[in-house]
């Protein structure tokens, strides 16, 4: 008898992570693949990436509307709570075996939730990250606290959780899943990308996505302004930006960015790329640059220098070709110069990715073939021996 296993996406983002585990689902005869699509990937405003999904060849089984028309932190919290309700009844139809999840969003958050009260197991991946300027750390988590087995992508990240109660059987180190999305997929040449975007490259170019930073008081846009202000100058190089994620002040910094593009030829703004557009853009670009994770956790592979913008990525493992810098003009400016820089070119060829160097999806989907499922959703703490963690004060 199949199992019935339910990945739930809800950003560009996330599905390009997982889009080899479910194509690896859908092929397996032990697994039936069910997909519950939310989020973004259901909004206009953000590209409507679930027909991208389609045409991918999936079957969308659930569309989990769950997005307000707001990015104020009142509207977000709105949003969790549809988001509940939405899960709770599409769970109820789909009677899934194992519910699959990626990562820290609010949507996933959602999804868990309703998943605990309907006692049915969760697999939660990239879990055990940290995230210091991002809501998404709590959220993240969260989400692995409700989850009931856990794939990270290093070894680090699987420590972390066990120091968070998880037993530790049921921690698997397999490596990040972007890692096999970069050496499984034929990526476009020069001339297809800028038939494929109608925007001509220059002999310099640079991808750009910002999201806001949602502890920051003003959720980034003042850490906007210094960056615009800093690509304004650069006028000999090409700006491809992506739009940020549907956060809290996403709006804001979305205004700010179209007012931008529409002021320079040399720039212009996606609300999705897409992984094929995407990946190839980071790949022909000559560095990444803003606060994406991809600049963490893809780049490296594709031996690319990342410009790290304020604290959103703060705490996560980095490789070599990662430049940390503050939201300031001057520090942005030095950044970018220092990846441009020959020595810091010649470099990368020897850059080595943290999160691995593929097969994550592959141990995945074996994983996720042999786990027993019964009494997966009974969980016990596991305490970490008093000596790791006694600091030798009293109480």
């Amino acid at each position: 008898m199949s199992r019935k296993i339910c990945v739930i996406t809800g950003t560009r983002a996330e599905y390009g992570l997982l889009r080899l585990l479910m194509q690896g689902l859908r092929n397996e005869a032990q697994c039936e693949l069910q997909l519950i699509a939310t989020g973004t990937h259901l909004s206009p405003e953000f590209g409507a990436t679930y027909r991208a999904v389609e045409a991918d060849g999936f079957r969308i089984d659930r569309k989990v509307e769950m997005l307000l028309s707001s990015d104020s932190a009142v509207g977000i919290g709105k949003s969790v709570g549809l988001g509940v309700i939405g899960f709770a009844d599409a769970f109820e139809q789909l009677q899934p075996d194992l519910i699959v999840v990626l990562g820290d969003r609010f949507e996933i958050l959602s999804a868990v939730t309703a998943a605990l009260f309907a006692r049915i197991p969760v697999l939660h991946l990239h879990g055990g990250e940290v995230t210091e300027g991002a809501v998404d750390e709590a959220m993240r988590h969260a989400i692995s606290k409700m989850s009931h087995v856990h794939c990270v992508a290093a070894q680090a990240y699987r420590r972390r959780l066990v120091q968070l109660g998880e037993q530790p059987e049921r921690v698997h180190c397999v490596g990040g899943l972007g890692v096999d999305a970069i050496k499984q997929i034929e990526l476009l040449n020069r001339t297809d990308l800028e038939s494929a975007l109608d925007f001509r490259l220059k002999s310099k170019n640079l991808l750009v996505t910002f999201h806001p930073e949602t502890l920051a008081d003003d959720a980034g846009e003042s850490q906007m302004a210094e960056l615009l202000a800093v690509l304004g100058e650069m006028n000999d190089t090409g700006l491809i930006f992506t739009l940020p994620n549907a956060d809290a002040g996403a709006r804001e910094l979305i205004s700010m960015l179209q007012d931008f593009v529409s002021k320079h030829a040399n720039a212009r703004a996606f609300p999705s790329l897409g992984q094929l557009r995407y990946l190839s853009c980071m790949a022909l670009c000559d560095g990444v640059v803003g606060n994406s994770s991809s600049g963490l956790l893809e780049a490296p592979t594709l031996k690319r220098g990342t410009v790290n913008i304020g604290d959103r990525q703060r705490g996560r493992l980095q490789a070599a070709s990662i430049v940390n810098c503050r939201p300031v003009r001057q520090e942005i400016k030095a950044a970018i110069a220092q990846i441009y820089s020959p020595a810091f070119q010649a470099s990368l060829s020897d850059v080595r990715n943290p999160y691995g160097e593929g097969g994550a999806t592959a141990r995945v989907l074996a994983l996720i073939k042999e786990i027993k499922l019964e009494g997966l959703t009974q969980k016990r703490f596991y305490d970490l021996p008093a000596a790791a963690v006694e600091s030798g004060g009293r109480p």
